[in-house]
């Protein structure tokens, strides 16, 4: 038996390799404007961001927060006192917009939960007929095989259950940011928003904080503990080469929020 091979005609092939590096290409557009940002930067170090008014980044929102009543600003005869006021001397701590002050992030949280549930629980039931006015003996003729009056119905279950979960977590942190006052709410708190960025080799560390604090929980030293800033957002990570290699790939990202299983 003769077998005859037929080689791929010419523009075969062509339509074959344009279909691959069409796949290609759409791959690496849906892959999104980062990933090209990434590729054109191959070999360089990560660009620090412009210094920029945070109330003019997308996404910067005013706080609005519950106010007391305002109060009526008065003055008294021969008073060097104005009613509502915090402080009688002026000093040089931040206290109007776009002042700066350092806040002081100190964190030490440590926690432990050991949690066991053990559940069990099993169920019986039974019902009979035995005597309804003497036609306990005709059921058979409703039902679809011989039965017995006295044990009609006979249910049993049973059902177990038993978990446990652990959690074991520390955290440490101890950092300075500068940040700056962007508002004055109508009672004096002062929002306020600082970030930082320090690149060394490669990776860029990032530290961003905001939130709303009292004039009063400033120092002498102008500066605040983090743990005197109400509604507080700290971030501190980084993004740079080690950080790719820590982070799984963007396709193992996807598949794993896909796969139900």
């Amino acid at each position: 038996m003769t077998q005859t091979y037929r080689t791929p005609h010419l523009s075969a092939i062509r339509v074959s390799a344009l279909k691959m590096v069409t796949i290609t290409l759409t791959g690496l557009s849906l892959a999104g404007c980062a990933v090209g940002d990434r590729l054109a930067n191959i070999g360089a170090a990560p660009a620090l961001s412009a210094i920029e008014n945070p109330t003019a980044q997308a996404g910067y929102r005013p706080v609005s927060l519950p106010m007391p009543t305002p109060e009526r600003i008065t003055y008294q005869p021969n008073s060097l006192w104005r009613s509502g006021a915090r402080a009688f001397f002026r000093d040089q701590r931040a206290s109007r917009i776009g002042d700066i002050l350092t806040v002081k992030i100190d964190i030490t949280d440590s926690a432990s939960v050991d949690n066991a549930t053990t559940r069990t629980r099993a169920n019986s039931e039974e019902a009979g007929l035995d005597n309804f006015l003497g036609y306990e003996g005709s059921l058979g003729a409703i039902l679809p095989e011989a039965v017995v009056p006295g044990s009609l119905v006979g249910v049993d279950s049973a059902s177990s259950s038993a978990g446990s979960g652990k959690v074991d977590r520390t955290e440490k942190i101890a950092l300075t940011v500068a940040a700056v006052v962007t508002q004055i709410l109508p009672n004096g708190n002062m929002v306020i928003e600082g970030s930082q960025e320090v690149r060394v080799n490669f990776e860029i560390r990032e530290l961003i904080v905001s939130g709303v604090i009292r004039p009063e929980d400033i120092t002498a030293a102008n500066t605040v503990a983090h743990s005197q800033i109400a509604e507080a957002r700290i971030s501190y990570g980084g993004r740079g080469q080690l950080t790719d290699v820590q982070q799984p790939r963007y396709g193992q990202q996807v598949y794993d929020v896909l796969m139900p299983f």
